[in-house]
């Protein structure tokens, strides 16, 4: 009989394939996370047992199970949450999620969402390693060290480096490209829309989310739900995508209409307009 563990990893795979089937996802995709969580629900052995043995390589060395997946497995094994999955149903809530990391409370964990503009705890891990953490207001050396090994215990492993924002991502005019596939849509209806939980009491399905492909990068593109995008009105402009490659590279990113400067009135990736600016001027 299946243990626990195997029971609610396989269940949470399957209601992720659902979702992706249900938001227009790529099919290889859906049928990815099917596999999967089959593979999970017939596993003999526990598979936190498994994961806590070998790690990653482990679960890699099951049928089905790709780094990707795999890595998903390790953040519900590891946390009780995953956010991809939360995120598809619209009740990711990053403010809340960065509270569960000793050290920070209610006001630094909204700042550190606003500031950077990321919302999973493998993203701040990244953020606490390569320096963004540090130039958030209020978080000096010391506040950002502790934070570091709060994050290395909860996540029960040491910074990703292959995780550190726009090493190896993918490239400004893709970006800029789907950024257009994604508004383009929105505007026209074509997308599904989710109900986010956050800044949304009436609970209506307001935010379209599109998932698309471009050469090896998966992207998922939805509207900033941020308090700050709410109080300036940009939650119909300032688009998050996410991205992920076969190769374990993934990552986040946010695309806005600049307002001033040789930029203004132009698409550009927050943290790379020195590349948007090289791009527009190629075209």
């Amino acid at each position: 009989m299946p243990l626990s563990s195997n029971r609610q990893i396989a269940m949470k795979l399957v209601q992720a394939a659902d979702l992706l089937e249900q938001q227009g996802a790529n099919p290889f995709r859906v049928s990815a996370y099917r596999r999967a969580g089959e593979t999970v629900s017939r596993l003999a052995q526990d598979i936190r047992e498994l994961a806590e043995a070998e790690g990653n390589a482990g679960l890699i060395k099951l049928p089905n199970i790709g780094k990707g997946i795999a890595t998903a497995i390790q953040e519900l094994l590891q946390t009780g949450r995953w956010a991809q999955l939360e995120r598809l149903r619209g009740t990711l809530d990053p403010v809340q999620l960065f509270q569960t990391v000793p050290g920070i409370g209610p006001k630094t964990a909204e700042q550190i969402h606003e500031t950077l503009h990321i919302d999973t705890l493998e993203a701040l891990e990244t953020a606490a390693w390569d320096g963004r953490l540090a130039a958030v207001p209020g978080l000096g050396t010391h506040r950002v060290a502790a934070i570091q090994s709060a994050l290395a215990a909860l996540l029960g492993k040491a910074a990703s480096r292959s995780r550190v924002a726009g090493e190896a991502g993918p490239e400004v005019a893709t970006l800029i490209g789907v950024d257009r596939e994604y508004r383009a849509k929105a505007e026209q209806g074509a997308l599904p829309l989710i109900a986010p939980r956050r800044f949304n009491p009436e609970e209506k399905a307001w935010l379209p989310v599109l998932h698309t492909q471009r050469d090896d990068w998966h992207f998922t593109l939805m509207y900033s739900n941020t308090a700050r995008a709410h109080e300036l009105k940009r939650t119909h402009d300032w688009v998050v995508v996410y991205f992920y490659d076969d190769h374990h590279r993934e990552g986040q990113c946010t695309l806005v209409t600049e307002t001033r400067g040789a930029l203004a009135g132009r698409r550009v990736v927050r943290g790379r307009e020195l590349e948007c600016r090289e791009y527009y001027a190629s075209q």
